[in-house]
């Protein structure tokens, strides 16, 4: 039978302060008790509080600054992104369950971007400009940055904040799938990008879904 691991104090502590800030609805910049006040709140060691607000300032949930003390901090998705991106469960995920987790992402905001983009004209126009970037491209890294930026930029263009940050730690993984890329394949990926483009402008949700299902399913070939 295995045995259940105990969960440290100071995961404990995270998880209190974590809480303590949502039901006390406390915003970004508010004070927080001091550390001395926390751990008696909560029945702990000053060192393992300490320990949880060092955990917690790392992913912008706290902010520790001399002679203001602890505040709530804006969590800082890179660093969170990053964290999770290399965690080891996360790395062993089946590859088809990413790309399938992507296509519902991806593929779930493009009625919100084809509506912005039919509201404003920058928006299109934005996207226009990253797939002449990507006809300019003249290595694999710089396409790979426009790939990622231009997939990025569908998210942000929906509107949708939360999900941002989702399309963030897939695009993580995705690196593995793009870095086996040839040459030869990237005429066909800036004709999907475009097409994906032209589709959203003209309102064709749907012809642009498929597009996008197509292009992001293209990486099972690479499996």
């Amino acid at each position: 039978m295995q045995t259940l691991r105990r969960p440290k104090v100071r995961d404990q502590a995270s998880e209190q302060i974590k809480r303590f800030i949502v039901d006390q609805k406390l915003a970004p910049g508010d004070r927080l008790p001091t550390e001395n006040q926390l751990a008696e709140t909560f029945g702990i060691s000053r060192l393992s509080v300490r320990e949880a607000t060092k955990a917690l300032e790392f992913l912008g949930i706290v902010e520790a600054k001399t002679g203001v003390g602890l505040t709530v901090g804006r969590i800082d998705m890179g660093r969170v992104t990053e964290h999770l991106g290399f965690h080891s469960a996360l790395l062993d995920v089946d590859p088809r369950q990413l790309i399938d987790s992507r296509v519902v992402l991806e593929i779930g905001v493009l009625p919100h971007v084809a509506r912005r983009m039919a509201g404003d004209a920058t928006v299109a126009r934005n996207f226009r400009e990253l797939v002449d970037q990507f006809r300019s491209a003249r290595d694999l890294k710089t396409w790979i940055a426009l790939d990622i930026q231009f997939h990025r930029s569908l998210l942000e263009a929906s509107g949708l904040q939360p999900l941002v940050a989702f399309g963030e730690l897939l695009h993580i993984f995705f690196q593995r799938f793009r870095e086996s890329l040839k040459k030869a394949e990237w005429k066909i990926g800036i004709e999907s990008h475009e097409r994906i483009v032209s589709h959203l402008e003209a309102g064709r949700v749907n012809e642009a879904a498929s597009e996008l299902r197509k292009h992001i399913e293209s990486h099972l070939e690479r499996i």
